[in-house]
């Protein structure tokens, strides 16, 4: 979706280049200067008429002042300044996206970098604490290290030493050189080094979305008569750490259980009978909630289907699966809306839901979201039950009069200031500014 309220950006910025006085400009359009100041700064819309006169003026096509800008790479600029917890001119970042092209795409994938790159240092940190091998060959390294320095100290403290401890010092001092040596390239090996051998910044989930995300989140070798054995098309996503092959593991064996629960081409036709009504499909095949939203969200893209995410949280809150779709983002890292119905459900699990849910973007753009919370595992007496939620988003969703909730991205990047889940500030706030 794009956010088309920007063509008073593109006429300042244009008639700016061009060397244009604003008064000059507004005479020639027959209108006054103050309120041309307030079309370039997108207080006022201008189209029909008054929008070809300007662009005849500037000498530009109609079509380069009124094309629109992304909802997402708004969504992604304003969500780079909140990660980085800089007080950013956020409301401008449309000026910024009009104006700058290049460099808003430079920011956001500077930006998506970052948080690769802190993701990666998380998962080494966490390994450093609880991985016991680790701490073992880190043990070995001290040691040798201990060892050589203590010989190191006496040989060098001004005492007189007779040439036989001489010669076991420097004895001491080559077998432990040689031990510190062979540590710590055993430490190298194990550590594997991300940037030694080229091995992505990536963390096993982002890892595992990004390959999916090449696929569209459709497997064909997994649907009905599948053409290559389920471990084969693990073998080919390439998964570069064991923990990213483990949960990509998982995601192929549940999409294959899906897929012969649903059968694609039965499916895809219920699925555009039915207006793609997750209740309908669990009535039609008789499979639980969460399977047919999980089903919906990895029909390929047209033949009348519309695109659709996926969201797949915990209930820490933790997002476990994320299908981003145009406009619609949550954060891996931080906290996210709770408003969200992924989120929501948990106060009602077994209970589906259907949400329509409004970001607070200019053109108020609408997604309708389905969602349910179920247990997971074995039930038990004696324990809580682990509840697991799952969220399909359609975007550009037709406003059928059901109240909409009123969600976002993040506290931080919210503008809304009577937003009653509120945590923290927003930097989009004129305080915050």
């Amino acid at each position: 979706m794009v956010v088309d309220g920007i063509a008073g950006s593109r006429i300042r910025e244009r008639r700016i280049d061009k060397g244009i006085r604003q008064a000059t400009l507004a005479a020639t359009l027959g209108i006054s200067a103050p309120y041309l100041n307030l079309i370039e700064h997108n207080r006022r819309r201008i189209a029909g008429d008054l929008l070809a006169q300007a662009a005849a003026a500037l000498d530009v096509p109609v079509d380069q002042l009124s094309s629109g800008v992304d909802v997402s790479l708004l969504d992604q600029l304003r969500s780079a300044a909140a990660d980085m917890a800089i007080t950013a001119e956020t409301v401008r970042a449309e000026d910024l996206a009009v104006r700058f092209p290049g460099w808003s795409d430079l920011i956001v994938h500077q930006a998506a970098r970052i948080a690769s790159l802190q993701d990666r240092v998380q998962v080494l940190t966490d390994r450093m604490t609880y991985d016991p091998e680790l701490a073992g060959s880190l043990h070995q390294v001290i040691t040798a290290v201990t060892a050589v320095r203590s010989a190191a100290s006496i040989l060098v403290g001004g005492e007189t030493i007779d040439a036989d401890w001489q010669a076991r010092f420097h004895r001491n001092i080559y077998d432990d050189s040689v031990r510190l040596a062979a540590s710590s390239e055993a430490l190298i090996q194990y550590l594997d080094t991300p940037d030694a051998e080229g091995a992505s910044h990536m963390a096993p989930i982002d890892e595992v979305e990004a390959a999916l995300d090449a696929y569209g989140f459709h497997i064909p070798d997994l649907e009905a008569g599948q053409s290559k054995p389920l471990d084969r098309v693990l073998s080919e996503m390439a998964m570069s750490s064991p923990m990213a092959l483990d949960l990509m593991s998982r995601f192929l064996h549940q999409y294959a259980a899906d897929a012969a629960a649903m059968p694609l081409p039965a499916f895809a036709d219920a699925a555009r009978t039915n207006g793609h009504d997750p209740a309908a499909l669990v009535r039609a095949f008789a499979v639980p909630f969460e399977a047919v939203l999980r089903r919906l969200a990895s029909l390929p893209v047209g033949e009348d289907h519309p695109a659709m995410g996926l969201a797949v949280a915990d209930a820490s809150g933790a997002l476990v699966l994320n299908k981003q779709v145009r406009g619609f983002a949550l954060p891996r890292a931080g906290a996210g809306c709770p408003l969200w119905p992924v989120f929501t459900a948990f106060a009602r699990p077994d209970q589906p839901l259907r949400v329509p849910v409004v970001l607070p973007d200019t053109t108020t753009q609408r997604f309708l979201c389905y969602a349910i919370a179920v247990p997971i595992g074995q039930a038990s007496f004696d324990a809580p039950p682990i509840l697991r939620s799952t969220m399909l988003v359609i975007p550009d969703a037709a406003d059928d009069g059901a109240a909409a909730t009123q969600a976002g991205v993040s506290c931080r990047i919210c503008p809304r200031a009577d937003c009653v889940a509120r945590r923290e500030q927003s930097t989009m706030t004129a305080s915050a500014l």
